[in-house]
């Protein structure tokens, strides 16, 4: 006799979820090994997002700092954002070339539920480093750091010029 629509969960609205995840990232999370925030203030989708992780202690990503891009577009949170490591990293679910965590390989993505969220998955990654098959991988040098070793070689060599 009830409606179907009475019944059953509430729905958050996209942006209102959104809000929640900005706020609940701006405050800092747990430990503070893990943290993220809105790429552009401006953006009234709330579409670019940037994520930090701090590798976990007693694996080859201790002490490391990996950037990671995510990208919550309009049917966000029904399905997942697309995730991408701006740091270089070897790990089992990130494409080697591009970064992109692959949903097919990181089951959070590739088995989303609506309630996930961006700190779930920021988390969840956080613990694959530290799983068997990750936690000892040969990584590669942290690009960011070669990028700023190619600088300071052109700064040298135009002030040699």
């Amino acid at each position: 006799m009830g409606s179907e629509g009475s019944s059953g969960p509430v729905v958050v609205p996209r942006n209102f979820r959104l809000l929640e995840e900005l706020e609940r990232g701006e405050k800092g999370i747990g430990d503070g090994t893990v943290s993220y925030g809105m790429d552009d203030a401006d953006d009234i989708y709330m579409r670019s997002w940037t994520g930090t992780i701090i590798g976990p202690p007693n694996t080859v990503h201790e002490g490391r700092i990996y950037q990671l891009k995510l990208f919550c577009d309009t049917d966000y949170p029904d399905k997942p954002p697309t995730v991408r490591f701006q740091t270089r990293i070897n790990m089992t679910c990130v494409n080697q070339e591009t970064g992109l965590v692959e949903p097919s390989l990181f089951p959070m993505l590739g088995k989303w539920e609506r309630e996930h969220t961006m700190e779930d998955i920021l988390s969840s990654l956080k613990r694959e480093m530290s799983t068997p098959q990750n936690r000892r991988l040969y990584q590669p040098h942290e690009g960011n750091e070669d990028q700023r070793v190619e600088q300071k070689g052109l700064s040298l060599r135009c002030a040699v010029m």
